[in-house]
């Protein structure tokens, strides 16, 4: 068929077009049009496709096939016919926002750090840029900040494809060889890249690029990024994040981690004051024990650790089956042993007799069960290391 003249290219801001049909065929869940001409992208280069209305039919993807651009549709259009295209413009100038912030900021990496970017993909919530170097958070948060400046100079971004000679001269980022006619977007001077995709007219139009999250990757930093009204929206959402934890913390926004030091140095001391506060308990319990008898107890408000020091400072006193209780949950936590015996078999029927889980070494086991019926759990041990006795 004929070639297909790309709007999305030379004329990135159309929103609705006319076109004629020049073919339709049967494709799964609907039909595939091409066109003489489209405002719709398909995807490719790491930017998702163009969705919209053709002809009265829903678009519902757009691809490249074997050098042809296919739209697939909803219902079937006549060939010959001429219809009218209608892109989502939200979801295109979502993605316009996107790959123009990525090119700032993969431009800036590149002038700063020498970093290649490897891997790009614009996804939800954010897009994904890989970094062929690893880059520290001081590194990351000069990046974003020269970059935010080229934002605001709002300067032109240029999309052309200059001719074999001014190509050859120009130091332009591409990720592998490319061969024909070559696409190339001037971000504004902050970068200059082989692209095929969509982009907004001026720097400024991004309005912001903000890193989310980084982690290494293949030797490398695999980044997540937000630009344009994402990058509002995170920032939003962030703002309001820090407010209400502020709130809490009757901290504002900018005083939050002092807070949280704070609130995690007397965690940490209260912590300190109940392992002292069990294992006075864990004495007294012990002075109750009878060497080389079962002993069973609850203790509530124990916890996980607070189980493990009792159960241990009694075992050492009775020399036997030892079981401390708390209740937890829907029923009791538990920290078991037997001492010079292996407990797992005893955590295994106990788990049984009660809807339990959890389990341990030979030497120690802890775990749940879904009754809180302490006294029942202790005549069940008392039994149990009855029969082990004959």
């Amino acid at each position: 068929m004929g070639q297909t003249l790309k709007l999305y290219e030379s004329a990135p801001t159309v929103q609705e077009f006319t076109a004629v049909v020049l073919a339709c065929t049967p494709a799964q869940d609907g039909w595939e049009v091409e066109l003489d001409q489209t405002a719709f992208y398909p995807e490719g280069g790491g930017q998702p496709c163009d969705t919209g209305t053709l002809g009265g039919a829903a678009v519902s993807g757009t691809r490249i096939h074997e050098g042809t651009i296919l739209h697939h549709t909803s219902a079937p259009l006549e060939p010959g016919r001429t219809v009218e295209g209608r892109i989502d413009w939200g979801r295109r100038l979502d993605h316009m926002e996107q790959h123009t912030g990525e090119h700032i900021l993969s431009g800036t990496l590149h002038r700063l750090f020498g970093a290649e970017n490897v891997g790009f993909h614009i996804g939800q919530p954010a897009v994904r840029m890989d970094m062929s170097l690893p880059l520290t958070a001081e590194e990351l948060a000069q990046a974003e900040a020269a970059a935010n400046a080229a934002v605001r100079a709002d300067r032109p971004v240029r999309c052309w494809y200059p001719d074999e000679e001014e190509l050859a001269a120009l130091p332009y980022r591409s990720k592998k060889a490319l061969e024909g006619p070559v696409r190339l977007v001037d971000a504004g001077g902050a970068d200059l890249c082989a692209c095929c995709g969509t982009h907004l007219d001026s720097t400024g139009q991004v309005g912001l690029i903000k890193i989310l999250s980084a982690q290494s990757y293949k030797g490398g930093v695999r980044l997540a990024v937000v630009c344009g009204q994402r990058a509002y929206e995170a920032v939003a959402a962030a703002w309001q994040d820090a407010g209400q934890a502020g709130a809490l913390l009757s901290a504002g926004p900018g005083r939050l981690t002092p807070a949280v030091t704070a609130m995690q140095q007397g965690e940490a001391a209260l912590h300190q004051r109940l392992a002292a506060l069990q294992n006075t308990l864990g004495e007294a319990l012990a002075a109750k024990a009878v060497p080389g008898k079962p002993f069973a107890a609850l203790c509530p408000g124990a916890d996980g650790d607070g189980l493990r020091r009792l159960c241990l400072a009694v075992s050492q006193r009775s020399g036997a089956l030892t079981a401390i209780f708390a209740p937890g949950g829907a029923g009791l936590s538990y920290a078991l042993t037997v001492p010079d015996a292996d407990a797992r078999p005893l955590c295994r029927a106990l788990n049984d007799a009660f809807s339990g889980r959890g389990g341990g070494k030979a030497a120690f086991c802890q775990g749940s069960l879904s009754t809180a019926d302490f006294d029942a759990v202790r005549a069940f041990l008392l039994r149990y290391s009855n029969q082990e006795e004959k």
